[in-house]
């Protein structure tokens, strides 16, 4: 039973390390986890908390965040305004697509740094990476992957 254990906490730790900026997928490995025999609600479970906590952790970046810190990062001005933009138009909301690769991880750190709704916006981005991980688990299921 210990390499069961092993094997979803790689998977959690995998999953919340690929919603950071590090270049990891975990789709590979939850699919691979599948692919050996491990229940696929446990491993949902343990992909969407760790990709959760992952896109949490880049929300809470944001919101320790200052200006200062984008000018030192040399962000163009206008990239700034686009993202205030779309915080404001679309708020917590945005954090439905925060599962999207790359573009994701900046919805959240942005959520966080234009001062979002904390609750809703965890929730929201709980939500979304629930959402991707059951279609690629119900793909699996259903033999289409």
């Amino acid at each position: 039973m210990m390499e069961f254990e092993i094997g979803y906490l790689g998977l959690l730790i995998t999953s919340f390390l690929a919603a950071t900026f590090l270049p990891i997928t975990s789709e590979v490995f939850l699919v691979s986890m599948l692919v050996l025999g491990y229940d696929p609600w446990i491993t949902l479970f343990y992909a969407t908390i760790g990709n959760a906590g992952g896109g949490w952790f880049n929300f809470v970046i944001g919101r320790l965040g200052k200006p200062q810190w984008l000018e030192r990062l040399k962000v163009p001005k206008n990239k700034i305004l686009r993202w205030k933009d779309k915080v404001q138009r679309y708020g917590q909301w945005l954090g439905l697509l925060s599962w999207l690769p790359f573009i994701g991880d900046i919805m959240s750190v942005a959520l966080g740094f234009f001062r979002a709704p904390w609750i809703s916006s965890f929730s929201f981005i709980l939500i979304g990476k629930f959402l991707r991980y059951l279609v690629i688990v119900a793909l699996f299921v259903l033999g289409w992957l």
